[in-house]
């Protein structure tokens, strides 16, 4: 057949048959067999599980009426892995119409009824192949591209970092006095320098959690002090646009009051992207920053928003807003990474972060992190 010659030159690929049935086994093994697959063999749902944790098969022949887990749980089970790749599952079935539509619920991707005939098994795991080999190269060129935009990001920064210290140095003056125009000029350029750096940081930063490559420096983090000197290192900014910055605290007694267990640098980025958006989308009126401590919650949470009176954000672009690259539609959008990134890195927390907003009536941004405990 197509298949033999095909894998007379790669690896076969390799089929997991779950079944209590040494009889069923013994037929299904033969029908793959003949036709090139490499076949593995579990007896019950406990063992196919720990098999397709060691060792990924490219494919897995499950039966659904099993003594113990059954191969509904099975499937739910192994979907339920997120550190696994993809792998179809085929059920095998004596069962009539629900019982598909519960396998293909619990995260099957197909179904195959008893008793089992050669020609549209051997069709169904051929199109289940098809589809973990699309999969499997879709997801291959994906990393491909994110290693080679994080090469890339990291070799970008090299240059603007030396950039950015020689326009320091002429504004400085070290390398002699600049007249008014050239003055300009420079700190044009050091602007346009360090906003590009800011942005390949950041293009950094994304790709390094995305690869798993983060490193974070857990400790106690007082987020009340974060906060201040966050408000108080952008208050110039709101000042100089007529702004008014503002914070408020509702933090009772002497409650564990806002301490949380996190990387004191990561938090610090992600309220510095998130009050200076506010202020930067805010053209009149003020950007409100409050802290609160919810108790009712176990762990105690802490929440922190950030409102501002800005143009407010569309219901079709909130939907979208966190994504990777998915820059608003206001003209002082950035690159579309520092909501990104603050969401990767308060999931890396165990916290989340929320939007609500109303065009022409502004935006709040609502951060919870549970508070640390004593």
């Amino acid at each position: 057949m197509n298949h033999s010659l095909d894998t007379a030159k790669t690896k076969p690929d390799t089929i997991l048959v779950v079944d209590d049935s040494p009889d069923n086994v013994l037929l299904v093994q033969s029908i793959l067999e003949e036709d090139g697959y490499h076949i593995e063999v579990a007896e019950d749902g406990e063992g196919a599980i720990a098999q397709v944790e060691a060792n990924p098969p490219q494919l897995i022949l499950l039966d659904v009426m099993m003594p113990g887990m059954d191969g509904f749980e099975v499937t739910e089970r192994i979907r339920q892995q997120k550190a696994l790749p993809f792998i179809p599952i085929l059920l095998i079935t004596a069962y009539d119409q629900p019982s598909v539509v519960k396998g293909l619920d619990s995260g099957a991707d197909d179904f195959i009824r008893k008793p089992v005939e050669l020609e549209e098994l051997l069709a169904r795991v051929r199109s289940l192949l098809r589809l973990k080999h699309s999969v499997d190269e879709r997801d291959e060129i994906a990393r491909q591209r994110s290693d080679f935009v994080s090469r890339l990001t990291h070799d970008l920064r090299t240059p603007l970092v030396a950039a950015d210290r020689m326009l320091s140095l002429f504004q400085q003056g070290a390398l002699g006095e600049l007249s008014p125009p050239m003055a300009e000029a420079v700190a044009t350029m050091s602007r346009s320098n360090r906003n590009l750096l800011d942005m390949v940081n950041t293009l950094l930063e994304v790709y390094r959690f995305e690869a798993g490559r983060k490193v974070l420096n857990f400790v106690t983090v007082d987020l009340k002090a974060v906060i201040d000197e966050v408000v108080q290192e952008l208050n110039p900014l709101a000042e100089e646009k007529g702004l008014d910055l503002k914070k408020q605290e509702e933090i009772e007694g002497n409650q564990t009051e806002t301490k949380v267990e996190g990387d004191r640098l990561e938090l610090r980025r992600v309220f510095t992207n998130l009050i200076g958006n506010a202020i930067k989308f805010t053209d009149e009126g003020s950007v409100k920053v409050s802290l609160k401590q919810v108790t009712e919650t176990e762990p105690p949470t802490l929440l922190i928003t950030v409102e501002d009176t800005g143009p407010g954000v569309s219901p079709e672009d909130q939907n979208r807003l966190f994504e990777r690259f998915r820059k608003g539609k206001h003209r002082n959008s950035g690159s579309g990474l520092g909501l990104h990134l603050s969401q990767r890195i308060l999931e890396s927390h165990n916290g989340s972060i929320s939007l609500e907003s109303e065009v022409g009536k502004g935006s709040r941004f609502t951060v919870k992190l549970p508070v640390k405990v004593e």
